[in-house]
């Protein structure tokens, strides 16, 4: 009589250790699913940037000219090429003025799209529907379109912005060349460059500040913070993490602008006077054919480039630690 009682008290007791290993199994897999999904994407960026990056290392150990596009064998150099290249006084002009150029445009791609994104906020659906048209026109619009158009409005003889200039009280600035003084091509790429920027900035800002819970500003209201503290203290710290991602991306792209700063240059600009270090890199690589002080020098950029954005990418890091905890 008790032998079926106890088969029957040891049955649900087997029943979670044959249990285990599955539940285990099922719990790996769900912890390596995410890493299996991104592979390919992984894989995809370090054979589509990976390898090119190692070409260009190696080319900027070389002495890579025109007779080695020809077939003759690179002599290995070292690092000649990056002494030659962190000596030459040319290099820190071009280098300096490229910082100076990307804090400009930087800076004020930031701040007028941030204002454009609160002005969405504040704006009927109607012309927040125009100009977010207008945006996304804008940013469809090539490089190379956008300064051929920028080039007809900075004309000196027919250009629009000499003329409005002249009649509101500036009649010097009747035909003014813009295009021949390197003042005023670096004005003129530095408004296209933050013409093209908005739409990207403005887009960004504008979709983490609809994220912002009302119920938040609201209590912030009620209890007397007038509307630049509430952006400070309440708006403000819960968009960094989008304004800190679009201004990282801001530095990355300002830094190494090219098509605006070449296409001014063929207006007969002192070329020297307004090289950047993307001008710069190409001139010495395809117009003088020194492959691999070029490469050098990209190398050089690419890890200035990440030592300027460091304290961005550390606190990007940060914060997303902070918000899995």
């Amino acid at each position: 009589m008790t032998t079926p009682v106890l088969d029957v008290e040891v049955a649900p007791e087997a029943a979670p250790q044959q249990n285990a290993p599955r539940t285990r199994s099922r719990r790996v897999r769900g912890a390596l699913l995410p890493y299996l999904l991104i592979a390919p994407l992984l894989a995809a960026v370090l054979i589509a940037l990976g390898w090119p990056l190692l070409q260009q290392f190696l080319m900027s150990l070389q002495k890579f000219g025109l007779a080695q596009q020809f077939g003759a064998e690179p002599e290995w150099v070292g690092l000649a090429n990056y002494g030659k290249i962190l000596t030459d006084p040319n290099m820190w002009v071009v280098f300096f003025r490229s910082v100076l150029f990307c804090a400009v445009c930087a800076s004020l791609s930031m701040v007028i799209g941030m204002l454009i994104a609160l002005l969405l906020t504040k704006v009927s659906s109607w012309a927040r529907i125009a100009l977010q048209v207008t945006l996304l026109l804008v940013w469809a619009t090539p490089a190379l379109v956008t300064m051929v158009i920028w080039q007809w409005l900075f004309d000196a003889r027919y250009g629009l912005v000499n003329w409005i200039l002249a009649r509101i009280g500036f009649p010097d600035m009747a035909g003014f060349p813009w295009t021949s003084t390197p003042m005023g091509v670096f004005t003129i790429a530095a408004i296209t460059v933050i013409w093209g920027s908005l739409p990207l900035i403005v887009f960004m800002i504008y979709s983490a500040l609809t994220q912002v819970p009302a119920e938040v500003l609201e209590a912030a209201e009620l209890d007397g913070a007038g509307p630049l503290t509430r952006f400070r203290h309440v708006t403000m710290p819960l968009i960094t993490p989008a304004v800190m991602i679009v201004g990282l991306l801001q530095i990355v792209w300002d830094l190494r602008v090219f098509t605006q700063i070449y296409v001014l240059q063929q207006a007969g600009v002192s070329i020297e006077e307004t090289n950047l270090l993307g001008t710069y890199i190409y001139r010495i690589g395809i117009g003088q054919g020194e492959y691999g002080d070029a490469s050098a020098l990209a190398t050089i950029v690419l890890i200035l480039t990440l030592l300027l954005t460091w304290k961005y990418i550390a606190k990007m890091f940060a914060q997303q630690k902070e918000v899995s905890e």
